[in-house]
């Protein structure tokens, strides 16, 4: 069999994909076999490839992947979120630059520019999924806002509507005036700004008197309805049911007491503005008071701010401070740095708001959704977030799922009236005008009568559904794919979606089909660059993925984001900018090009890792193709290795699923690495590699190769296109006999003595060739050996690797000699007459020196009673190792001076 030189992913990987493709390989359907299952978290339709998405779906694939080769029906359900405040902000963006405004638009035209947009941009980050080398099932890919998922959100919220869980509601929200709608509290992104704390004087109505209340946001003074002290508060007890004159305002509004109030935070009384302000509008509530909004949709002061109506709050913030300085009613402004909340969507800084919303009761739902999880029924990995999500849990506040938006499934509340509770909620208009003639007693409505609910449902209310709107499960809760494939197997997503979607997953999965929606969630770390900060485009620290795909192969990609990922923890993803010469780029002139527009081509340490270990690979095949094959019995050197290996193969195995059971997916890697370089490369094959000018026999490479295959088994879900390209090249295949769909080998027993004779054989080789490499010995000269053991079990392998021409068993040698310990095992090897023994003599003197200073240190530490008695006992054990090794060497080093 042919095979060239180098290896070549571009086109190995086309080749593959295509071939995998074409025979439906990643495709399926319900059988005989144990379903494997996963959904992908659903990235945003209009959404493009970057680090953390390259790291997440990574995972997903290699478990997708192990999991057919163990015998499971697997299936990865791929598709994309609509993403509705990000959609609906790219067309309103686009549309914007056509000189079209939304509000000139009726929905059903704005709706057609939205569905233009999502089938011309859509598609994009699925089709990037393909480079990566993703084995999703394409023909299950599903979109949330596809009429099948739509049907399923309808469905569910009248549902929920009809059980008395969802309700509308007058309440305060985080309103994005940007977006134009309101967002979850858990949408809200606290970032730390600096501003100013302005102290304004409140003068008492009918005198001179003032209070002093301090505010960072003074422009909210429009909508002030009173001032509030603590009734203990001494200072203030005169002005007990008093009035005072809002600044520039000149409204009097009334001094009213609560023990809300810290008499000792600031100047102990507080300005009320119940429409602007979370605390306010409970205090509000609580006390009558009215609600003045006077900011508008776009945060821009509306009539209540006088004379800045239609001006911006930040402007506005200013300019007030200017006029309540120049009429003497503020008292000062000092600098002050606080949290302030911004929409995680768009960044813009969120104003409280006041309106009437939708609302799920979470309460009722969400305990079941606490306890499978404190149970362990769904467990997480890390463990440690669990008591992420059981501080959430049980805190949990109602569910605002309502957005002023018209990019989404539309609320399905019908409006037959004008009063508050002239409306009723049905699946469709037809349902719904029935429900509305029996409600309201009238007869003779009509369909032109309704008016449907102007808001969209959050997006997360219709990805919650996710594990089980793909298949169908609220449309038609008995069909076959829901039957077999739910609940699925492994969640693969990020920790800061573990309240958004996660948990709500869950509470659906449970209300729906009163089952778990997966048994495992594996949460992944964030990527981060080599100075620890989270990569972004805007920062310019971010490759993009498809460079690296295109640069190093996706298999080198794979393996070196997955070389640096440990579960659960942020990773540092090492990568350099380099210009077009190949020279590393400095921070400024990364920011310099940036400015010029000029692309950023990376290079990775990690991602070359990967392709070396792929290059080591492929010689390695190319080394055992390039044998000539001799009938032959197998000698006693390959019939010792291949034994070996065959138990270092079972005993790697058993450690790699151990690995993968708990979710450690890099270490796993680690171990499957191990195995074929250290072991199958670095040992296996220099052992039973023929000799200069000789053939191996049939016997020996036939089983060779079995191991060769069963390593890139092993190795496929983590690099499935060079391996699949060596599968293919070993032998001709038939399409049934592809390495995707091949069965790994199951964990075995195996022969611990055997690995640990292979071990301390290997060992002895490697200390036989550090004496030749610092004493300049060549390694075609053989030696002599001299041991204190009675016999070695892999003599003829020792011999071989080692180039030794004879071994002394039970035999002290009195010749000068180089002399090591593997255990409590004594090699000698006398030292070459070419030698300098005078310093050989020095260098002897200078270890012993320093091992007998390491061993007064050891024992010093051990002869602390202290120590001894309050260290772990695994800690005084190494230290008595130590102990016992420095004495053993120092034995030997004495020795060997007296021989020299």
């Amino acid at each position: 069999m042919q095979i060239s030189e180098k290896y070549n992913p571009q086109e190995t990987e086309q080749k593959w994909y295509k071939y995998w493709l074409e025979n439906k390989y990643f495709h399926s359907e319900p059988n005989e076999k144990p379903p494997y299952t996963i959904v992908i978290p659903p990235p945003n339709v209009t959404g493009i490839l970057h680090m953390g998405h390259m790291l997440n779906n990574t995972i997903q694939d290699i478990l997708v992947r192990r999991a057919r080769m163990q015998g499971f029906n697997a299936c990865w359900v791929p598709g994309t979120d609509h993403a509705s405040i990000a959609t609906e902000a790219k067309v309103v963006a686009k549309l914007k630059s056509e000189g079209i405004n939304k509000s000139d638009l009726t929905r059903e035209e704005f709706l057609k520019h939205a569905w233009e947009w999502t089938d011309k941009y859509g598609g994009t980050i699925l089709e990037q999924l393909k480079k990566l080398g993703c084995s999703c099932d394409w023909d299950r890919t599903s979109f949330t806002m596809e009429p099948k998922l739509s049907s399923q959100v309808i469905k569910a919220f009248v549902d929920l509507y009809n059980k008395g869980l969802i309700y509308r509601g007058y309440r305060m929200v985080n309103w994005d005036p940007e977006a134009k709608t309101n967002i979850s509290d858990e949408e809200v992104i606290f970032k730390e700004q600096n501003g100013k704390l302005y102290f304004l004087k409140y003068k008492i109505e009918g005198t001179e008197e003032f209070l002093s209340v301090a505010t960072t946001r003074p422009e909210t003074i429009f909508g002030d309805t009173a001032v509030c002290i603590n009734p203990n508060d001494e200072r203030y007890a005169h002005l007990k049911g008093k009035n005072v004159i809002v600044p520039i305002v000149n409204r009097a509004i009334p001094i009213i007491e609560d023990e809300y109030v810290d008499i000792e935070f600031g100047t102990g009384a507080l300005k009320i503005t119940p429409a602007h302000d979370l605390n306010d509008y409970e205090i509000g509530k609580k006390h009558n008071l009215p609600m003045i909004d006077s900011l508008d949709d776009d945060a821009n002061l509306n009539e209540h701010g006088l004379h800045y109506a239609g001006k911006n709050r930040f402007d506005v913030r200013k300019q007030i401070a200017k006029e309540l300085e120049e009429n003497n009613l503020l008292l000062k402004a000092e600098d002050y740095a606080n949290k302030v909340g911004t929409s995680e969507r768009t960044g813009a800084v969120i104003e409280p708001k006041v309106s009437v919303q939708w609302f799920l009761k979470m309460s009722e739902i969400g305990k079941p959704a606490l306890d499978v999880v404190m149970d362990d029924e769904v467990k997480f990995y890390p463990e440690k977030f669990k008591n992420t999500y059981k501080h959430w849990m049980e805190n949990i506040r109602d569910w605002n799922i309502s957005r002023q938006l018209w990019w989404g499934q539309q609320i399905p509340a019908y409006y037959y009236g004008e009063g508050e509770n002239d409306f009723v909620v049905a699946e469709n208009i037809e349902e719904a005008l029935e429900i509305a003639k029996e409600k309201s007693q009238i007869s003779n409505l009509q369909i032109s009568n309704l008016r449907q609910d102007g808001d969209a449902l959050d997006t997360w209310f219709s990805s919650w559904l996710w594990p089980m709107s793909v298949f169908d499960g609220l449309n038609n809760p008995d069909n076959k794919d829901i039957n077999y494939y739910y609940p699925t197997a492994d969640l693969v997503t990020g920790p800061d979606i573990i309240f958004f979607w996660v948990a709500r997953m869950i509470m659906a999965g449970l209300e729906y089909r009163k089952e778990i929606p997966f048994k495992n969630v594996y949460f992944t770390g964030i990527v981060r660059d080599r100075l620890g900060r989270k990569m972004s485009k805007s920062l310019g620290n971010s490759p993009d993925p498809l460079d690296l795909i295109e640069r190093y192969g996706a298999d080198a990609v794979r393996v070196g984001i997955m070389m640096s990922s440990a579960a659960g923890n942020d990773l540092k993803f090492d990568s350099e900018q380099i210009d077009e010469e190949g020279n590393v780029l400095t921070e400024k002139q990364i920011k310099q090009r940036m400015e010029e527009g000029k692309d950023a081509v990376y290079t990775s340490p990690l991602c070359d890792l990967g392709r070396n270990f792929g290059t080591k690979i492929w010689n390695a095949f190319r080394l055992i193709n390039m044998w000539k094959h001799e009938e032959k019995p197998a000698n006693s050197t390959e019939i010792q290795t291949i034994e070996w290996f065959e138990n270092q193969l079972n005993k790697s195995i058993a450690e790699i699923n151990d690995q993968f059971d708990k979710f450690r997916i890099s270490d796993a890697l680690n171990l499957i690495q191990k195995l074929i370089k250290d072991d199958f490369c670095g040992w296996y094959l220099e052992a039973v590699k023929p000799n200069f000018g000789e053939g191996i026999s049939k016997e020996v490479y036939t089983k060779t190769i079995e191991l060769f295959e069963e390593l890139m088994k092993l190795l496929h879900p983590f690099m499935p296109f060079l391996t699949e390209e060596l599968w293919q090249t070993i032998a001709e295949r038939k399409t049934e006999d592809a390495l995707m769909i091949a069965q790994q080998k199951k964990s075995e027993t195996f022969d611990e003595t055997v690995i640990r004779n292979f071990e301390t054989a290997s060992e002895v080789i490697s200390g036989v060739r550090n004496y030749r490499q610092t004493k300049g010995i060549s390694p075609k000269e053989n030696v002599e050996v001299y041991t204190n053991a009675a016999e070695f079990a892999n003599e003829s392998v020792i011999k071989k690797l080692a180039n030794i021409s004879e071994i002394h068993f039970a035999t002290k040698t009195d010749k000068p000699s180089f002399t090591f310990l593997v255990g409590s095992t004594e090699i000698s090897i006398p030292l070459s007459e070419n030698l300098d023994l005078g310093e050989e003599k020095e260098k002897t003197e200078e270890e012993l020196k320093y091992l007998k200073g390491f061993l007064i240190s050891v024992d010093k530490k051990l002869s602390n009673e202290k120590f001894v008695a309050n260290a772990k006992p695994e800690v005084v054990e190494v230290e008595r190792k130590k102990q016992k090794d420095a004495q053993d060497k120092i034995a030997i080093l004495e020795e060997k001076l007296k021989s020299l």
